[in-house]
């Protein structure tokens, strides 16, 4: 309503001010035009008295009657200064009444004198009606006699009274415009608020109604205008919105059910993977419980004998139960790792789950044939995960670099290193497993995470060992990569997040 007031206000004034411009201009040319019209009858004035009594114009200009007709004349015209001057220049009549204009008044007779021509001057400034203007107007007109030239008349006037009089006009003039600005503004407010404000409100309250279709009223007596069309445009959008609500829902719904599945089956994937694992290591293991099995045998057989001390006899006793001790230790850490995992998500020291699963790999005769080195230097290896999948980690990883390994020493020197580290990463714990084993090829080093591909003989690997390591880490907002050297010997490289203090 403001910027309305304002922009019609604005107008009016700006109308009002070239209107008045545009009265001045026309009073100003009435007021020549009245000088004309009054220098044509002092001519006739002047003719007349010339031809009536064929005097000059010396006893002319100084007879009482004709001074009385002029100040008449210049009355009715509304000037107040008359000059008149002979064909010589010389002056015969003059008013008291020029002041410092009086130079201007001869300046244009001798023009008028020169050229046998009308002419009028502008001179001095003053405040018009809106604006400073001209302050006064002069005009010279000949005086002639078939065609001779008698005389010449200028006469004069103030401008003042012109201006005044537009300037009290002023005053009712914005009285005017302020009560017409008044009534535009309310008209147009309420025609605004009519056609605009409150069918936009209507809008507005639609949109943040809005939840579902069923929800929403129906848009009636909408305006036959843009406004209107707007109307049949969000109701049209609306419908949509809701049409698509209903389709992302069921996209969203197909979705979570698609995430169940692979969910699912990449549980199946690391289950497979894991019992491949300990399918290998029970090869090894039945392979290890057979030394001490036979010992304990062998003990048996000389705990039946009859000429045994007690002492020898107790120490028959203790070394069997040391390797049966033994053989029980290997056979749980192989069922614990095989168990299937309760999903539990703890905190867990990553350095104490590398031991651990060293420990559980050293009775493994792949361990036989290389040795290990660790620099657990991380000061901080607390993460939130599940620890049998960081077991399952580690195991693929020291599996794979024990083959590795293998196959690039055949004689199965004991050259053969594997090196744990791990470091201070900020945020992250860095754990590098490197092993000296051939190295694997730049173009098979982009493909090891992909599932299915593995560079051993059929038979010996899955493919999956290395892509469930990658999807586990993932899923703990980690990295795993690898790099390998032309020298040969293989870096595998995971980074996972450690928990915060709190």
């Amino acid at each position: 309503m403001a910027h309305l007031a304002f922009l019609i206000l604005s107008a009016m004034l700006l109308i009002n001010v070239v209107m008045i411009r545009v009265a001045e201009r026309h009073l100003i040319q009435n007021k020549l035009q009245t000088g004309r019209l009054l220098l044509a009858g002092l001519e006739q004035l002047v003719k007349s008295r010339i031809e009536s009594g064929n005097r000059p114009l010396e006893e002319i200009a100084s007879d009482p009657l004709f001074k009385e007709q002029l100040s008449r004349m210049l009355n009715v015209g509304e000037f107040s200064d008359a000059l008149v001057l002979d064909r010589d220049g010389s002056r015969l009549f003059v008013t008291d009444s020029w002041g410092l204009e009086f130079k201007g008044a001869k300046a244009i007779s001798r023009e008028c004198l020169t050229t046998k021509k009308p002419a009028y001057n502008f001179s001095g400034t003053t405040w018009g009606a809106v604006w400073i203007a001209q302050e006064r107007v002069d005009i010279s007109g000949p005086v002639l006699i078939d065609g001779r030239l008698f005389a010449v008349i200028t006469i004069g006037s103030s401008l003042s009274a012109q201006y005044k009089t537009l300037r009290d006009s002023e005053g009712l003039i914005l009285l005017y415009i302020l009560a017409y600005t008044i009534t535009l503004v309310l008209f147009g407010f309420w025609l605004i608020s009519r056609t605009v404000v409150r069918p936009i409100h209507k809008l507005l309250r639609v949109t943040e109604e809005f939840s579902d279709i069923e929800s929403l009223e129906p848009i009636a007596d909408s305006p036959k205008n843009e406004i209107g069309q707007l109307y049949i445009s969000l109701d049209l959008m609306l419908k949509r919105l809701d049409q698509n609500k209903k389709e992302l829902k069921e996209y969203i719904s197909s979705l979570e059910e698609a995430n169940q599945e692979i969910k699912k089956a990449q549980d199946e994937i690391i289950r497979s993977e894991k019992l491949a694992s300990v399918g290998r290591l029970a090869t090894g293991v039945a392979h290890e419980i057979g030394n001490p099995i036979g010992i304990v045998l062998g003990y048996l057989e000389l705990l039946r004998g009859e000429n045994l001390g007690s002492e020898e006899r107790q120490d028959f006793l203790d070394r069997m139960e040391s390797e049966i001790t033994r053989i029980n230790q290997i056979i749980r850490d192989l069922l614990d790792f095989s168990r299937a995992s309760a999903g539990a998500v703890k905190r867990i020291s990553i350095h104490q789950l590398v031991m651990e699963t060293l420990e559980m790999l050293r009775p493994q005769p792949m361990m036989a044939h290389f040795t290990m080195s660790h620099m657990l230097d991380a000061t901080r290896d607390i993460v939130q995960a599940d620890p049998s999948q960081l077991k399952q980690i580690f195991l693929n990883i020291f599996i794979n670099a024990a083959d590795s390994m293998a196959e690039g020493l055949p004689d199965l020197s004991s050259a053969n290193t594997l090196t744990i580290s791990s470091q201070d990463l900020g945020e992250f714990i860095e754990l590098r497993f490197a092993d000296t084993g051939p190295g694997i090829k730049k173009e098979d080093l982009v493909r090891i995470f992909d599932p299915f591909y593995t560079t051993k003989e059929p038979g010996k690997g899955t493919g999956l060992g290395l892509s469930v390591c990658y999807s586990i880490v993932k899923g703990l907002g980690g990295e795993i990569r690898a790099e390998s050297s032309m020298d040969g010997g293989t870096t595998i490289i995971v980074i996972l997040p450690i928990c915060r203090e709190q």
